[in-house]
């Protein structure tokens, strides 16, 4: 069995029978909180809501795995295996693979993207027989049509620093997930998200609300 559960913004536990695995740790705003010490960490890019060192000190165990882009090592801290898109990494049985994450179309006001290619990661977590795909901050990008063979997908849909409803559900279509759900959200409705998904795919949209978590069987 694998337990998804949504800790608020792009921040997930995935837990299997025997791993504790954290994503995008966040440093503010609404998130649930959790006690439960981590067997790995990881963190999609350096920016406050998605990497948050005292978190990820207060989840550290002596032997756990930080995983994160060489941008955001110095600010974690003590060991963290850095990765970068095409690279692979095998942690006592789970296999993490660093893919592609970056805009291509939302722009800060001084014109330079919020998130430029290379900035950032999504991840492919390959657990007991299955494959999470967390897309990091990005855009619908072209790397994600070379997707397969993935069970679920979380995706950003938020808007302003990611894809929105319309193209996160373009996304989902294209990658062709058993399951997808929405994160990154910023509170906003996703019931278009689901809507396109579903009428132009075989794809089961999930919607958790933060602090559910969702059994993956």
């Amino acid at each position: 069995m694998i337990y998804i559960k949504w800790l608020g913004h792009s921040s997930f536990q995935i837990r299997t029978t025997d791993k504790i695995i954290y994503i995008d740790l966040k440093k503010y705003g609404r998130v649930i909180e959790t006690s439960e010490k981590a067997d790995i960490i990881l963190v999609t890019h350096n920016h406050g809501d998605h990497c948050s060192p005292p978190k990820i000190q207060k989840l550290r165990k002596k032997d756990t795995v930080v995983v994160a882009p060489k941008n955001c090592a110095s600010r974690i801290g003590g060991n963290v295996r850095t990765i970068k898109p095409g690279e692979k990494i095998a942690v006592n049985g789970v296999r993490i693979e660093a893919v592609e994450a970056y805009n291509i179309k939302r722009f800060k006001s001084s014109g330079a993207l919020w998130h430029p290619k290379g900035y950032g990661v999504g991840y492919l977590i390959k657990v007991e027989g299955n494959t999470i795909y967390h897309a990091g901050d990005t855009d619908f990008i072209p790397e994600m049509r070379k997707l397969v063979s993935i069970d679920v997908a979380l995706l950003p849909t938020g808007d302003k620093y990611t894809m929105d409803n319309a193209e996160a559900a373009e996304a989902a279509i294209a990658i062709r997930p058993k399951i997808v759900m929405a994160m990154h959200t910023w509170e906003k409705d996703c019931s278009e998200f689901k809507k396109k998904v579903e009428a132009n795919s075989k794809t089961k949209v999930v919607l958790l609300q933060e602090g559910e978590e969702y059994c993956l069987a």
